[in-house]
């Protein structure tokens, strides 16, 4: 087995693996020397004419495996520590941070956020939207905690899964990525708010290509929690992993041509999910309705007058919800201090809300509805998603199916292509089945959708009963920030879906 020594980023030195040479509390208590730390920033900004001031230290430990066809290659234990500090001062905002905690240090910074700030000189300034100060701490408790598991434990995990795989089917190539993660944070600002937290996170990651007679296939799976080691257990990505290669060898080896032209389709959670986040998530988050995402990851097709307008069917309600508990993007508060709550998108195909931050639910003359997010103590808070997912319906699984005279049932998707407006959007199936007179028949490969946005809302006609969640990275941003997210829903059904054979 090879384990190299890896270098650490922002020249945190040689990790061994194995070897955890920084820990974290285990307590969600705020230690009050950074409470302090964080009051301090924020006095001394106030202190030099800003009008407003936030301060957020955050202190976290993040342990990364990869193992590719049986050998560890990469074992990384990253740790941080480090406060930020943005400010508006005469109506320009400045941000700054520093991972020196020294009181020169914390000065410089300071000094150099209302420089920035006063250098802009803005035609409009910044405001913010009137938000109730929180004062709370929060934590996600571990039956099993992170910081008692050894990386040994961590690796037979992975060879587990690795000699776990199905026999007899040719998987030339198997990488897992394996992450835990423990952040600590304290939060304040001027108005007000105190929020103090601590949120353990996991996430297994697995990239397979199974071939068989010179056909091949391949499968990108993602599993992540907010909580402890029980995480193993409760989703059990072993099994789920052996039945995806399963799935991918029956496709190659008995999948038949598709049919084309227009059909009905039963769409899977794992489909239904990449297009609540892809085409309503994004396109909704108003820092991209309003231009400031145009030159980084594109624009939106929605518009601020969008709102109360009819842009699916009734079957469509579409939630970005990150109080869902132990979910992937799980938090109470976001980093502007601004209390969580679901965010219903659009409800019975009516478009209801963006999301917003304090900035942009200003220029919107709303409140802010918490979806300001920073990946780390040295970025700059931005909207966000958390947990996106289409919601429940009141169809089984069998009641969707029956209704297809002839329609294709697209579990999961192997390829998704969408324009920088999200407004056309492209998916090809990777487990799919033929449905013939409501009945499941033998799979068929790589089905091809092509449709926009609009019209893929109003084709769906019914939403199954059981909501099925999948966690990802979500990147956004310059610099490039990635952030747990989920993403899913339950099965839909759509009418009349134009379909084209990709292979």
């Amino acid at each position: 087995m090879s384990v190299p020594l890896t270098e650490c980023p922002e020249g945190g030195g040689m990790v061994i693996p194995n070897l955890i040479i920084w820990r974290l509390d285990s307590s969600v208590k705020g230690d009050p020397l950074r409470d302090d730390l964080v009051e301090q920033c924020v006095n001394l900004v106030r202190d030099q004419g800003a009008q407003y001031a936030e301060s957020r230290w955050e202190k976290g430990i993040h342990d990364f495996l990869m193992m590719k066809n049986g050998v560890v290659e990469v074992a990384r234990v990253d740790r941080r520590e480090g406060v930020s500090l943005r400010a508006i001062v005469n109506g320009g905002l400045g941000f700054g941070f520093t991972n020196s905690l020294t009181s020169a240090s914390i000065k410089e910074m300071v000094d150099r956020v209302v420089r920035m700030a006063k250098g802009i000189n803005p035609k409009k300034g910044v405001k913010l939207s009137s938000e109730k100060a929180c004062v709370d701490e929060y934590n996600v408790k571990e039956r099993k905690p992170l910081l008692d598991i050894d990386h040994e434990t961590k690796v037979r995990t992975l060879l587990e899964i690795e000699n776990s795989l199905p026999r007899g089917v040719n998987t030339p190539a198997r990488v897992f990525y394996l992450y835990t993660d423990i952040n600590q944070k304290v939060y304040m600002n001027s108005d007000g708010a105190k929020v103090v937290s601590r949120i353990p996170r996991v996430g297994l990651f697995a990239f397979l290509t199974v071939v068989e007679g010179g056909q091949s296939e391949q499968a990108s799976l993602s599993f992540g929690k907010c909580m402890g080691w029980e995480f193993i257990k409760e989703v059990d990505p072993r099994t789920k992993i052996h039945d995806e290669v399963n799935a991918l060898k029956r496709v190659i080896t008995e999948g038949k041509k598709p049919p084309q032209g227009e059909v009905d389709l039963v769409l899977g959670s794992e489909v239904a999910g990449i297009i609540a986040h892809e085409s309503c998530g994004h396109p909704f988050e108003v820092d991209r309705i309003l231009g400031r995402e145009a030159a980084q990851a594109g624009e939106a097709y929605t518009t601020p007058d969008m709102l109360g307008k009819k842009i699916g069917s009734e079957a469509v309600t579409i939630i970005d919800d990150p109080t869902v508990e132990n979910n992937y993007g799980f938090y109470r508060y976001d980093d502007e201090g601004v209390k969580a709550r679901p965010r219903y998108l659009i409800k019975k195909g009516v478009i209801t809300e963006f999301l917003m931050n304090r900035a942009t639910a200003y220029e919107l003359g709303k409140v802010s509805n918490a979806a300001a997010r920073a990946m780390d103590y040295d970025y700059e808070p931005i909207v966000r998603m958390s947990n996106t997912f289409f919601d429940a319906g009141d169809h089984s699984h069998e009641e969707l199916i029956e209704g297809v005279k002839l329609g294709v049932y697209m579990k999961s998707y192997t390829e998704w292509n969408i324009d920088d407006k999200r407004f056309n959007q492209r998916y090809v199936g990777r487990e799919c089945y033929l449905i013939e007179g409501g009945e499941i028949r033998g799979p068929v490969r790589r089905p091809v959708l092509e449709i926009t946005t609009p019209a893929m809302f109003e084709a769906i006609d019914a939403a199954g009963k059981t909501i099925e969640r999948f966690s990802a990275q979500c990147g956004k941003g310059d610099p490039m920030q990635g952030i747990p997210v989920d993403l899913g829903g339950p099965e839909l059904r759509a009418r009349n879906i134009r379909l084209r054979s990709g292979v």
